[in-house]
């Protein structure tokens, strides 16, 4: 992990190369709550981002961070995919409180005005399962339904980190998924199609990842965003298709569009 003036240093290189949202995510970004917060004030207090996220699997939120950041942020987006708690560690979410921890949050979300968003990876262990009661109960603003994805060199094998093969479903199986929970507002599809190379996603040491289709690129503090976004492969019509722009500043703030990095 970089030290964190060089941190907020690749964060203003972006902004000023126009980015004017983005995501925390991990692992799990609140291993370092103090860092995270930091950088979460710094992106909308000195940079004026438009939006800020933080995607969390929610076990080790404070409500004493709250007090400190929510200020700062507009999006805790949280990972959810299952209604059923032995599913869920099955995955490897959660010992069993996963969902009581989920729906706490979410109240906390609304107390302190953070959007609430919840995200679901549609795999083999979930696919017949009926989310809706919960869904409702969390009342998030957005649910994305991932369809599980497979990149090549980074979860296809025994020989990765990670082997999502057992986890793989067919796109009529995903559909079906869909279709039982239709009529949840929130719902966002996200299918393998639109996907993979829809995302500008940046690793610790700030280098553009391209997954599944080449090495990641040099690091923006090394060459710049415009060099290293030249050596990156983003599909910005699949960007589009899943709707990569929409509403996501909290209430009381200028709502706008832009985009998702």
């Amino acid at each position: 992990m970089l030290p964190i003036d060089e941190a907020k240093k690749g964060l203003k290189l972006l902004v000023n190369a126009g980015m004017r949202k983005v995501n925390f995510a991990g692992g799990e970004p609140f291993l370092y709550p103090a860092f995270l917060g930091e950088l979460i004030r710094y992106c909308k207090q000195d940079l004026h981002m438009e939006s800020v996220t933080v995607v969390t699997n929610g076990s080790l939120v404070k409500e004493k961070w709250l007090h400190q950041y929510a200020q700062h942020l507009d999006i805790m987006a949280v990972s959810c995919d299952s209604s059923n708690e032995q599913t869920n560690m099955m995955i490897g979410r959660g010992k069993g409180n996963h969902l009581e921890t989920l729906v706490k949050l979410s109240e906390l979300c609304r107390k302190h005005n953070i959007k609430f968003k919840v995200n679901t990876v549609v795999c083999r262990y979930n696919i017949d399962e009926d989310m809706n009661a919960m869904i409702a109960k969390m009342a998030p603003f957005r649910w994305k339904c991932f369809q599980v994805l497979v990149v090549e060199g980074e979860n296809d094998s025994s020989t990765t980190l990670r082997n999502a093969q057992r986890f793989t479903i067919s796109n009529a199986e995903y559909q079906t998924f869909l279709n039982r929970h239709a009529f949840q507002k929130s719902l966002v599809p996200e299918s393998n199609s639109i996907m993979k190379s829809s995302y500008l996603i940046l690793d610790e040491y700030m280098r553009f990842l391209n997954k599944g289709v080449k090495e990641p690129t040099k690091s923006i503090l090394e060459i710049g965003v415009p060099a290293a976004m030249n050596d990156v492969y983003w599909d910005e019509e699949s960007f589009a298709r899943r709707g990569g722009e929409y509403e996501w500043q909290k209430e009381g703030k200028k709502e706008d569009t832009a985009l998702d990095f």
